[in-house]
């Protein structure tokens, strides 16, 4: 199992508990406001680069 399918596997099992233990508003807010605060602590040259790999990739 590669780095990143462990990451994502340990994502889900951690959205799973959250969802069960918190209501439902307080889980949706943990999961879209940690990457958005991810993200925004990035310097512009940073978010730059992150939005041009993204697009190569969509265009393949």
């Amino acid at each position: 199992m590669s780095k990143n399918a462990k990451i994502a596997a340990g994502g889900v099992a951690a959205g799973l508990l959250l969802w069960i233990w918190l209501p439902w508003w307080a889980a949706l807010l943990i999961v879209l406001g940690v990457p958005a605060a991810a993200y925004l602590t990035l310097d512009p040259s940073q978010r730059r680069r992150l939005r041009r790999v993204t697009r190569k990739e969509l265009g393949r």
